[in-house]
């Protein structure tokens, strides 16, 4: 593992518990010497990420859209950040060449990101391994909604394979490693017939 995508919230008003997962998780990828790829924000989850992976002497990738900067939501302490045109490029900037994804608690725009990133993955596009942190059973109600998607065939039940859930931050590189493999053929068995 050399590169991980992290989406997470910037939200300031969360439970401390979010960011102390979030402190742990970042701790762990930097002792495995993983480059954290994440959208480039200085505050909520996004801030904590970065802030502990660049204390520990980590290395943190930055994908933010142009007009965020506009509005200085930036951390200014990346060494390394891509300003982007929009929403659209980020997301896709963010997997490129990322070797998994791990999705923090968050709201709209990293439920976006996680299920697009699910979604691609069962057209093959993307096939690294997909980690719900489900902190605090955060993501129940989501996890929920997938498998009632498999039990109505809306999805198959292979399809479960395509993301892993953890809850304890401490098991996120063993969850990483343990993932299913995940074939670029996907689109083969992506319609439910």
């Amino acid at each position: 593992m050399k590169r991980i995508c992290v989406y997470c919230a910037s939200s300031t008003r969360v439970d401390e518990s979010y960011f102390q997962a979030a402190e742990k998780i970042a701790a762990q990828l930097v002792s495995h010497d993983v480059t954290i790829v994440y959208g480039g924000g200085a505050v909520g989850l996004m801030g904590r990420i970065a802030d502990t992976a660049l204390k520990r002497g980590g290395k943190v990738v930055g994908i933010i859209p142009k007009f965020m900067t506009e509005v200085e939501w930036q951390h200014k302490e990346l060494k390394e950040i891509h300003v982007v045109a929009d929403m659209h490029e980020r997301k896709k900037k963010l997997l490129e060449g990322t070797d998994a994804v791990i999705a923090l608690p968050g709201g709209s725009g990293t439920f976006e990101e996680l299920l697009e990133a699910i979604s691609l993955k069962r057209l093959g596009l993307y096939t690294k391994p997909i980690i719900i942190m489900n902190i605090e059973n955060y993501y129940d109600p989501l996890i929920e909604m997938l498998e009632k998607s498999i039990r109505e065939r809306f999805m198959s039940e292979s399809h479960r394979k395509m993301w892993t859930v953890v809850s304890n931050p401490d098991d996120i590189m063993n969850a990483i490693e343990s993932s299913p493999d995940w074939s670029e053929d996907a689109i083969a068995f992506a319609a439910v017939k």
